[in-house]
């Protein structure tokens, strides 16, 4: 698996001070539960509310989960997602005392795990709340630390928080539990049934296909989807990580759009660095269709489903366009 490590000079924010930041988060008082910098979602049911009526406060490091639980909890939810801005880059967010007033009001909290979010178990552990009920995705789907922590591009590992989530709001809510049942199957049935329609469509036709890509958020994907990557992990590894690639890997990414090894070029326009510029252009000159990804939502409010199913119709059009099928 590929890394990436709590910090990424290519994002245009600052790194977590931890004296200021730990001034701030233990300067708030546990019974505050309002922000000011977080984005908060209150979802419409699907299908009428039951059970005991109660309102579960959910708070999730990025907007990706927020998404998913947002619509898994329905009316009986209300999400706050930290990271909600396109620009914003979850390895370096910096928090602010409004996340912590967010976090000491929580309930049920998400975070990612793995490295990406270190910055969300200083403010859980800032702020504990009295049996708050708190999800790590990476250690839920066993991806232990230095593994890569892009899990929400992993379709098995989406269906595995779904399952999770869906059975945490039972246990912290169990009066409304027939209620989070029918938001599941209604989420996996019917929302997420043109997201899981386009991957066992790439699965089907392109399986084996040789791609490329400009750093490891693409990797759990393209695992999912069949595809075989190209690309050297230590590059992939490197551009995630901000730091330099190696000569010896830009000459072998080179030497494959130049012998088009590669039938499409997948990469992170919110990591757009030098060398990834200079590879797209090169790709496109060669006639290898390419195609983007991003790491958090986009557009800014974009559910996790219009987001996943854009993209992978992108990559869809690429691989058809690169192999005629």
């Amino acid at each position: 698996m590929s890394t990436a490590p709590a910090s990424r000079s290519a994002w245009p924010t600052a790194r977590i001070a931890l004296v200021t930041a730990t001034a701030a988060l233990t300067a708030v008082t546990a019974t505050a539960c309002s922000t000011s910098s977080s984005h908060t979602t209150d979802t419409a049911a699907t299908g009428s509310a039951s059970g005991s009526g109660r309102t579960i406060q959910v708070v999730a490091a990025e907007n990706f989960w927020g998404s998913i639980a947002s619509q898994l909890g329905g009316s009986h939810v209300k999400v706050t997602s930290i990271i909600n801005n396109p620009d914003a880059d979850p390895h370096d967010y910096e928090p602010t005392a409004a996340d912590a007033r967010t976090v000491a009001g929580a309930q049920y909290t998400i975070v990612n795990g793995i490295g990406y979010d270190a910055w969300a178990d200083k403010l859980l552990a800032a702020n504990p709340g009295s049996g708050r009920t708190q999800l790590k995705i990476g250690d839920m789907v066993g991806i232990k630390p230095g593994g890569n922590p892009h899990r929400w591009y992993s379709p098995d590992n989406v269906h595995q928080v779904i399952e999770k989530i869906t059975a945490d709001y039972k246990k912290i809510d169990p009066a409304d539990a027939a209620y989070f049942d029918q938001q599941k199957t209604t989420f996996e049935t019917k929302t997420l049934a043109g997201y899981n329609k386009l991957i066992a469509d790439i699965k089907a036709k392109y399986a084996g296909t040789p791609i490329g890509a400009s750093e490891s958020i693409v990797t759990p994907l393209a695992e999912g989807l069949g595809l075989k990557m190209l690309t050297p992990e230590t590059f992939l590894d490197a551009m995630s990580e901000g730091s330099d690639p190696t000569a010896k890997d830009k000459a072998t990414i080179d030497q494959q759009i130049k012998n088009k090894q590669i039938k499409i070029y997948v990469y992170n326009s919110q990591n757009s660095t030098p060398d990834v510029q200079a590879q797209v252009k090169e790709a496109k000159a060669q006639g290898i269709p390419v195609a983007t990804v991003t790491e958090t939502l986009t557009p800014a409010g974009a559910t996790f489903q219009q987001w996943q199913t854009t993209q992978l119709q992108g990559i869809e059009q690429a691989l058809a366009k690169a192999t005629g099928k």
